[in-house]
């Protein structure tokens, strides 16, 4: 079994949104790890505030076979992926870390993810999975947060509803 953290956005009625992806979640793999979910600004575009929160699974699904399914989930949620790559999402899921693989590429596909560097995606993961080791760096997640600028910052946590 592999370790998956993930990464979870919606600005598109996200607590419904974010809800259903962790029952989803739970129900695919069973006993997962939920962080709080955050409020933050869109980053690369106008719109409505995201809601950000992240989940550790244990998989044995190969990583580009985890990554269709999280894509199929998003699909089953409404997910446009025909406008601009930054844009309002009903529900964006992102395999950050995949045990300790690293991807780089081609495709879409990188492993950890880039995004990463953004506190709405590191923050949550290291609420979750502090002692996890970074592949690229071989610092723990709550190093690298604890390394953030944004580390100390308040951030809003708003509760997940059943849609």
């Amino acid at each position: 079994m592999t370790t998956a953290l993930l990464s979870l956005g919606s600005n598109l009625q996200p607590q419904q949104h974010l809800h259903a992806a962790v029952e989803a979640l739970r129900a695919r793999f069973g006993a997962i790890a939920v962080s709080p979910a955050y409020r933050t600004a869109a980053v690369g575009f106008d719109g409505p505030d995201f809601l950000n929160n992240a989940v550790a699974i244990e998989t044995d699904l190969p990583l580009q076979t985890l990554d269709d399914w999280l894509h199929a989930l998003e699909d089953a949620h409404g997910r446009d992926r025909s406008g601009p790559r930054f844009s309002d999402r009903t529900l964006d899921i992102d395999v950050v870390f995949y045990g300790d693989l690293i991807v780089e590429g081609p495709g879409h596909l990188r492993i950890p993810r880039p995004e990463l560097k953004h506190a709405f995606v590191l923050k949550p993961l290291a609420d979750i999975a502090p002692d996890f080791r970074d592949p690229v760096s071989g610092l723990t997640l709550e190093a690298l947060w604890r390394a953030h600028r944004q580390f100390g910052e308040p951030f809003d946590t708003m509760e997940l509803v059943p849609g």
